[in-house]
């Protein structure tokens, strides 16, 4: 009895998954905002935590406008925060995880963090990540088709040479992007259509995110996450930096510090979390990339809209 009892509970098992930047587009959020009176609430509380409507932006905004990373990561993190926020007590999540942003967001709808705490750091994680990609010009670039010990191989190649790459995303089989200087990645993107790669696309980002010149973001960031009350959360958060499920605030702490130069190591995550039973991955939040992405990583889990 107790066999098919166990068998029963992993079969329930959700998994809720949340966006990084990117995601966004205009007029997000604006139909929960309309139609959710708990969601009302939680947008116009991050207005008067940030100081300005920055429902306006992601509701009426330009592209151009809501491409600021001060705005995007914000945008996307109340976007997705309050869509599970507003389920109530139809959010039952067995396990959550968020992509690079999205991480902040999970730990936050995991109530490891408190809405205004979360949305705090977040809005300071975008101002760090600003400057520092300021200091430098850096950019990013998806690489398909390619192994991932290849890429890494060639990254620690061209870095030799004095152009700094790394890897950055590993974000299904298949597809890792890679971060570093503007020079460093055009080289590399040489280098890996050379080895194989079927295709290397730059993407519009504004630096090399998950790198090493997010040194002083994450330097920034430290004192943040340091003075910030972190709780157990509600249940396992999957961490971008090691893949792993985490409960105890001080490990989520550490992790998350070290998150801004570490790659997103999605594909574990999502691998771990099936192995743990996930049946079924809920994404929270504007687009459904996640949702894709999980696909590749596996054929035998379902995936959809929160």
């Amino acid at each position: 009895m107790s066999r098919l009892l166990n068998q029963k509970q992993k079969k329930q098992m959700k998994a809720y998954v949340f966006p990084g930047q990117g995601a966004q587009f205009s007029g997000m959020g604006k139909e929960l905002y309309d139609m959710n009176p708990l969601a009302r609430i939680y947008f116009e509380k991050a207005n008067e935590i940030l100081g300005f409507r920055i429902t306006d932006i992601m509701f009426y905004g330009t592209d151009e406008e809501l491409k600021q990373t001060k705005v995007t990561q914000p945008a996307v993190f109340i976007h997705s925060v309050v869509t599970a926020l507003a389920l109530e007590s139809e959010f039952t999540p067995s396990m959550v995880a968020g992509h690079s942003l999205g991480e902040l967001s999970a730990l936050t709808a995991a109530g490891a963090l408190s809405f205004a705490d979360g949305l705090t750091l977040v809005y300071k994680r975008a101002l760090a990540m600003q400057k520092a990609c300021e200091m430098q010009e850096s950019t990013m670039a998806a690489i398909i088709a390619l192994p991932d010990e290849d890429v890494e191989r060639i990254c620690k190649e061209v870095s030799k040479q004095g152009n700094l790459v790394v890897a950055a995303n590993y974000n299904c089989p298949g597809q890792i992007v890679i971060s570093g200087t503007k020079d460093g990645v055009a080289v590399a993107c040489e280098a890996l259509k050379a080895a194989g790669a079927k295709r290397a696309l730059p993407l519009n980002v504004s630096g090399a995110f998950h790198s090493p010149l997010m040194q002083p973001a994450k330097e920034e960031l430290e004192a943040a996450i340091r003075e910030t009350t972190f709780s157990t959360p509600i249940c396992p958060v999957y961490q971008n930096v090691d893949g792993k499920p985490h409960t105890n605030p001080d490990e989520i702490k550490e992790n998350l510090i070290a998150q801004l130069t570490s790659p997103v190591r999605w594909t574990s995550c999502v691998n771990e979390m099936i192995n743990d039973g996930a049946t079924e991955f809920i994404e929270c939040g504007p687009g459904a990339v996640l949702q894709g992405l999980i696909k590749k990583i596996s054929t035998a889990v379902t995936t959809t809209k929160a």
